[in-house]
C-alpha cells in the first residue's frame, strides 16, 4: 500500500494508526490504517487516476480505487508479469483486468501473457520504454577491443552466460575486455567464475556504474552485450532499458531472442540475437565484430536511427498522457 506522497512525506500518522487499531478491533473497520491514510490522502488531494507501477502495486489499490470510482491505469514491467508465484499471490490479476481502464505492457510477448491471463485485448496497450535523448548524442568510437554490459547479476539476466561466452572470445582475442557493471545475488558467483577461469586482466566486474562512466564505456566498446533467459520461477525481462540506451547511443547489441528484446533489436541488422542458454552462439557473435569493426560501427548506426524513428522517451510518454487523457474523459 502506497505509504508516503512525494514532497509531503508519510501518508501515515502515529495517531492515525491508533484510532484504525481501536475500530478494527471494535469492528467499525476492516481496513487498515495504511488504507485508510491512502483512501484519505486521494481524497484530500482531489486525485482524478491513480497510475499504478507494476502490476503488484495495482493489486494492491484496486479496491480503493473502485470504492472511491477513480479510475485505474496498470503499467506492468517485468516479473510482475511473468513470475508464476507473483501472479498467483495477486488472483492471475482478475479485479486488476477487470476494473483498470487501460493495461499497459511494455513489449510484445508480455502484451499476448496479459491477455492469456484473461486481460481484455482492448484495455492492453504496448508501450515499449523510450531512454534519454542523451544516449542518442554518444558517437562511439569503435577503437577498442571492449564489450560492456550493464544490469543487475539476477537469474534472468545470467551474467554468468556472457562470462561464459567472453572466455571463448579471450582464446582467440586475448586482448579482449568485457566490462560487466552492476550488482546483484549472483556478483560474487560471477567473481569467483572469472577467478577459476584467471580471466582477471580481461572480465571486469566494477560493480555499479554511474550515469557518466556507463556513458563513457559506450564511447569507446564494440557491442553491448546481455545474455537474458527466463529463470526457473518464470521471471522474464520487460524490455530492458540498458540494451534501449546501447542503442541509441549507437552501439550494436549482442543479446537473446527474449521477451521484449527482439522488439527492439533486429536480428543482423542493428544487433544480434541467439537462442536463450547458446553460449557458443553468443561467442561467435563478438569475435566477428572483433573481426570486423566496420560492420559494428554500420550495424550500430541502424539501431541508433531505429531508436530515434520508433523508441523516443517523448513518443513513451506521450502515450501515457494520451491514456491518462482519455481515462479521466471516459469517467466524467
Amino acid at each position: 500500500m502506497p505509504s508516503y506522497l512525494e514532497g509531503k512525506g508519510s501518508l501515515n500518522s502515529d495517531f492515525n494508526k491508533v484510532i484504525i487499531k481501536i475500530k478494527r478491533k471494535l469492528r467499525l473497520t476492516l481496513l487498515t490504517s495504511a488504507e485508510h491514510a491512502f483512501i484519505s490522502s486521494l481524497k484530500k488531494n482531489k486525485i482524478q487516476l491513480v497510475f499504478a507501477q507494476y502490476g503488484t502495486t495495482a493489486y494492491r489499490i484496486v479496491s480503493i480505487c473502485k470504492c472511491l470510482k477513480i479510475p485505474l491505469i496498470t503499467h506492468f514491467h517485468g516479473y510482475d508479469a511473468s513470475v508464476d508465484s507473483v501472479i498467483k499471490s495477486c488472483n492471475n490479476y482478475k479485479e486488476v483486468f477487470d476494473y483498470s481502464t487501460y493495461v499497459i505492457a511494455v513489449s510484445l510477448s508480455m502484451k499476448d501473457k496479459l491477455i492469456e491471463l484473461g486481460c481484455p485485448q482492448e484495455k492492453v496497450i504496448y508501450n515499449t520504454y523510450g531512454p534519454n535523448n542523451l544516449f542518442l548524442e554518444i558517437v562511439p568510437k569503435f577503437l577498442e577491443p571492449i564489450f560492456i554490459g550493464l544490469g543487475r547479476f539476477v537469474n534472468k539476466k545470467a551474467p554468468y552466460y556472457t562470462i561464459l561466452a567472453f572466455k571463448q572470445v579471450v582464446e582467440k582475442f586475448p586482448k579482449a575486455q568485457l566490462v560487466i557493471g552492476g550488482n546483484g545475488e549472483l556478483y560474487e558467483v560471477c567473481k569467483n567464475l572469472v577467478s577459476y577461469y584467471q580471466l582477471e586482466n580481461n572480465v571486469i566486474l566494477p560493480g555499479v556504474l554511474s550515469p557518466k562512466d556507463f556513458e563513457a564505456y559506450l564511447s569507446k566498446s564494440l557491442a553491448f552485450v546481455q545474455h537474458s533467459i527466463t529463470a526457473i520461477n518464470g521471471d522474464q525481462e520487460g524490455t530492458p532499458v540498458a540494451i534501449l540506451e546501447a542503442s541509441a547511443a549507437g552501439l550494436p547489441v549482442i543479446s537473446t531472442f527474449h521477451a521484449g528484446i527482439p522488439d527492439v533489436i533486429i536480428d543482423g541488422e542493428t544487433g544480434f540475437l541467439v537462442p536463450e542458454h547458446d553460449v557458443d552462439a553468443m561467442a561467435q557473435k563478438m569475435m566477428l565484430l572483433l573481426e570486423n569493426t566496420s560492420l559494428a560501427l554500420q550495424i550500430g548506426a541502424k539501431g541508433k536511427n531505429r531508436i530515434r524513428e520508433c523508441f523516443t522517451l517523448e513518443r513513451h510518454l506521450r502515450t501515457i498522457d494520451e491514456l491518462i487523457e482519455k481515462a479521466i474523459y471516459r469517467n466524467e
